[in-house]
């Protein structure tokens, strides 16, 4: 029998926010993702498209608390939270399970109190000299399955040319972890690969594209090239730095120059590798003012092949990749049940009746279970173009459970939550991601003060388009208080 959809809890949870709902006409598309960072200094030399901009970052900070204080990103990325709230002398702390993110975290904490003057009389000699020439089958490209034929012949031998001069012939680890950075943010300009959702697309000069498909992703440039042009920007942005620190020589902008050079000093992001899952229950409570993140989407993006280039550079394994993509929060079909680690580990920590409080709370969610019922009805019907969606959107909300009463444990009365997320659907099925987790944080005992949307909404795929017409999903950002 087939079972009809039904919206009645959704619709009640919809009327308990909607005056929450509001239209923030400071916000824009360029604000909440990675292209507000393209112009930034820093930011902009890897494409982490997944970021959100550092001016939102400081747009949240002046309009919330213009006074520092304690900061943590749960899922921080390349850090732009973390750095954008650093220059404003804010003490940070981030958390991080991805290699990628740590990376490049690490390699801009490094740039901050790089040598300018060593590092572009390295960068000269690198202008000098054929990359080809210092090949060491030592730091052979550690290629994985899904990257294999991503780059030509010569263009990775003078990738691994250059590893090979930055680790044998670069004596200062610094200047030498830098221009392995370099490479690093460059992998996808000289490859035959683009990171396209849920995975990477191959161009069709690759011989890797599947079916008949004829993309084409433009010009794939040398490594030469490539890597000048790179060089070059982080020169340009170092000497941009320096001009704007020279600015402060006036004896009348003396004390605030010490100032803010203190305050650098001072602020250099904490970072956690890990969990978020396991590292927030190892912090204390009532200690951090404000959280500024962007998690995972329930998009069914997996970050583990979008930047397979970058894990592979970084010398990750198949196992390694594959117990990093269980490790991360629930956000594509192939992630496993949580649950009875969860158990688990909160168990160990003596924190067992947390645990039962979480538990209870995600059973509760009214809306969610309608989701969930109804997305099961689909996926016998074979409605859902992956039978693991269900679980998939199940175990995201179960896991961001315990995100959200971490967050709450942890922030201090008068805290801030900033939350930047997407609406998202399935078989025409809308899940209003916004309201559920700013029910599920209410139940912890955070208030929610906004659902700033986005004048423009983020548009359904076109197969559902064609399917269930075209809607609209809200794109948010959520502003919650202890």
């Amino acid at each position: 029998m087939q079972i009809i959809s039904s919206s009645t809890q959704r619709t009640e949870l919809y009327e308990k926010f909607k005056l929450k709902i509001i239209h923030n006409s400071c916000l824009d598309r360029t604000l909440v993702s990675y292209q507000g960072n393209k112009q930034t200094p820093f930011s902009s030399w890897f494409k982490y498209r997944e970021g959100f901009s550092e001016r939102l970052v400081t747009y949240l900070l002046q309009t919330f608390k213009p006074e520092p204080g304690v900061l943590i990103d749960p899922f921080s990325g390349v850090g732009s939270s973390l750095f954008a709230a650093s220059a404003l002398g804010w003490q940070t702390t981030g958390i991080e399970l991805l290699p990628v993110g740590i990376f490049a975290t690490q390699a801009r904490i490094v740039i901050q109190k790089i040598d300018v003057e060593l590092l572009k009389l390295e960068i000269k000699k690198l202008t000098q000299i054929n990359f080809q020439d210092y090949y060491d089958q030592l730091f052979k490209f550690n290629h994985l399955a899904i990257t294999r034929g991503a780059f030509s012949a010569i263009n990775e031998e003078q990738l691994i040319g250059y590893i090979s001069y930055c680790n044998n012939v670069i004596q200062n680890k610094d200047i030498s972890r830098i221009l392995l950075y370099a490479a690093f943010c460059i992998l996808e300009d000289i490859s035959y690969t683009r990171k396209d959702g849920q995975y990477l697309r191959w161009d069709s000069r690759s011989g890797r594209s599947k079916g008949n498909s004829e993309f084409n992703k433009g010009e794939i440039l040398s490594f030469e090239d490539a890597i000048n042009r790179k060089l070059k920007q982080i020169i340009s942005d170092l000497n941009i730095n320096s001009i704007q620190l020279d600015l402060f020589s006036d004896d009348s902008l003396l004390e605030l120059a010490t100032k803010k050079s203190s305050i650098v000093k001072n602020t250099e992001p904490n970072l956690y590798e890990g969990s978020c899952l396991e590292i927030l229950p190892t912090l204390q409570e009532n200690s951090i003012d404000f959280v500024i993140t962007s998690p995972p989407y329930v998009n069914r993006y997996d970050y583990t092949r979008t930047y397979a280039l970058e894990l592979a550079f970084l010398g990750c394994s198949e196992e390694k990749v594959k117990y990093l993509r269980q490790k991360m929060l629930s956000c594509t079909v192939e992630n496993r049940d949580k649950r009875n680690y969860l158990e688990d580990y909160y168990t160990a920590k003596e924190r067992y009746q947390d645990f039962l409080k979480i538990d209870f709370t995600f059973k509760s969610q009214a809306a969610l279970q309608e989701v969930l019922i109804i997305l099961e009805s689909y996926k016998k019907e074979g409605k859902l173009n992956n039978e693991n969606i269900v679980r998939m959107v199940g175990n995201y909300f179960y896991e961001m459970c315990f995100v959200i009463y971490e967050l709450s444990r942890v922030l201090k009365p008068g805290g801030i939550v900033a939350m930047v997320n997407d609406n998202v659907r399935y078989a025409g099925e809308e899940i209003p991601v916004d309201i559920i987790l700013s029910d599920i944080a209410e139940s912890f005992g955070l208030k929610t003060r906004y659902i700033w949307t986005l004048g423009r909404g983020k548009g359904n795929s076109s197969q559902q388009m064609g399917n269930h017409g075209r809607t609209e999903l809200r794109k948010c950002v959520y502003i919650w208080e202890k």
